[in-house]
């Protein structure tokens, strides 16, 4: 991979990064803010039905998924930038051949070329 090809990678990756980092910083914030609306309501005077609680306690769950999510995808992309700044970044790590530009561009976390990654995938499959 060319100079100016890593260059547009890392680019790309900390982009990818940054987005990532505020989404967090979302699921965050709304999770904190439905903790306060949950003290404020635990204080009125009407209780609430137990269904909406059931609501309310799924979404914060669903946002803690998607947290959770988010930091793991952080993850993967520090490690791409450390393959990008390591010099093996574009290289399967089945078959060490190159990964194509394209499926790069579509996932740029990914760590193996699209044969290795169908193969893998009807392996996982058949089991």
């Amino acid at each position: 991979m060319t100079e100016e090809e890593l260059k547009f990678f890392k680019t790309l990756l900390l982009e990818k990064k940054g987005q990532a980092h505020s989404d967090l910083e979302e699921f965050e914030r709304v999770s904190r803010s439905d903790t306060a609306q949950e003290s404020s309501e635990d204080r009125s005077a009407y209780s609430l039905h137990m269904a909406d609680r059931g609501t309310d306690a799924m979404e914060r769950e669903k946002n803690l998924l998607f947290a959770q999510r988010e930091g793991s995808y952080i993850d993967y992309v520090d490690e791409a930038l450390q393959r990008v700044d390591g010099g093996t970044y574009g290289v399967c790590r089945v078959c060490e051949g190159e990964i194509a530009r394209n499926r790069l561009e579509a996932v740029p976390t990914a760590t193996q070329c699209i044969t290795c990654k169908s193969q893998a995938d009807e392996k996982k499959s058949e089991s």
